[in-house]
């Protein structure tokens, strides 16, 4: 498959404007594509793009998202980067492995290669939890997210969002000594929850411990004479793999037990309104040890590693299916959802290159595990 094949594909998919919600004609169009290709190719109920090269085991699943962020980027090539909404997040990355797995078409695969472009990873994340459901068991992934050229993610933190409400009895602005304000109380409390620590917790690591952010207000009213009665505050918590959401969502509960007890005019209530498990794979996985391989044979560098404190579709696998699986992909993370979203084109080139080598080095680790796990 030609370089020049490579970026067109990319092109044609960026020039696509899928914001989460909005798939459809992505959807099509890479199963269109696909098929050219020599793929086998379906699309499943809620839109995902399910493409087939091979036969038997191992399974190897490749999967990416084709939705993004809301916010159009006029698409342009300028100094080797191409410009455009989800060259970075994620196009940049499932189009390296619709590609690199294309190859393995005409050569052959002893396995099978599954190549999956899910739906609505940005909001409710409804396309992995529908190929999860499907029941369709890979024996290792790789999920198309940006880790750079040189860099395999093996780790992301899972994430608990909880909305509070705080009530209080409402009186007039020219007395605000007699009554408490929701707003101010509100903020009190997220002051306690942005203290929330667990002893499980390696504080001085980001990843390894409980980051707190608050992400939305709302309270007032419309009348300035009046002392604000209602609060509504969002926050979001990234928990490391050692705690579980639920740990952390009944910490939560006990400092709005806490907090009542100490403010007793004040009504507090809360509920979990987002939840993901944190994840950690095993480094020393066969599918870690291809890409590494990968890596090296392309780049002429060693792969560095990393884990993420984001959340992300890998969550849900990982833990689902408990097999070994990362992330990898072309492009800076720190360009996801900004207005100047690019990828270089050189560089998603050779990612191309990473992963069909990682590909066709997988089988080898598999058989070298096996014959281990015989001998033990």
């Amino acid at each position: 498959m030609s370089d020049n094949y490579a970026v067109d594909l990319l092109t044609r998919m960026i020039k696509i404007y899928s914001p989460s919600g909005s798939e459809e004609e992505i959807s099509l169009f890479l199963a269109d594509e696909m098929t050219k290709l020599g793929f086998m190719v379906h699309r499943d109920e809620v839109g995902n793009v399910i493409g087939e090269i091979g036969k038997g085991s191992p399974v190897v699943l490749l999967c990416g998202h084709m939705d993004t962020v809301e916010g159009k980027i006029a698409v342009r090539v300028e100094d080797g980067q191409l410009y455009g909404r989800g060259s970075v997040d994620a196009k940049g990355p499932l189009a390296a492995m619709i590609v690199a797995a294309s190859t393995f078409v005409k050569n052959g695969f002893p396995g099978k290669i599954l190549v999956v472009g899910v739906v609505d990873e940005e909001k409710g994340g409804t396309g992995i939890q529908h190929f999860v459901e499907e029941g369709i068991q890979p024996d290792y992934a790789i999920f198309g997210e940006p880790s750079g050229l040189e860099k395999i993610v093996f780790g992301y933190k899972g994430i608990v969002t909880v909305k509070v409400i705080v009530e209080t009895p409402s009186g007039h602005s020219a007395a605000p000594w007699l009554f408490d304000n929701a707003i101010e109380k509100a903020m009190e409390f997220w002051r306690q929850i942005r203290k929330l620590h667990l002893r499980e917790e390696k504080l001085k690591s980001r990843f390894y411990s409980i980051t707190s952010c608050l992400t939305g207000i709302e309270g007032g009213n419309h009348s300035a004479s009046f002392i604000p009665s209602e609060c509504e505050i969002v926050v979001q918590l990234r928990i490391p793999p050692q705690l579980t959401p639920d740990v952390v969502f009944e910490e939560v509960k006990r400092k709005i037990d806490r907090y009542k007890a100490t403010n007793p005019k004040v009504q507090v209530s809360v509920e979990m309104v987002d939840v993901a498990k944190a994840f950690e794979a095993d480094r020393r996985s066969v599918i870690v040890r291809a890409l590494a391989w990968g890596i090296r044979k392309t780049t002429l560098n060693y792969a560095s590693f990393s884990r993420k404190t984001g959340t992300g579709d890998m969550n849900v696998l990982g833990n689902a299916l408990k097999i070994p699986v990362v992330t990898y992909g072309p492009g800076d993370s720190r360009l996801d959802h900004t207005p100047n979203e690019h990828i270089d084109i050189k560089e998603y080139l050779e990612s191309i290159e990473v992963l069909k080598k990682a590909l066709q080095k997988l089988p080898d680790f598999v058989k070298k595990q096996e014959k281990r796990q015989q001998k033990d």
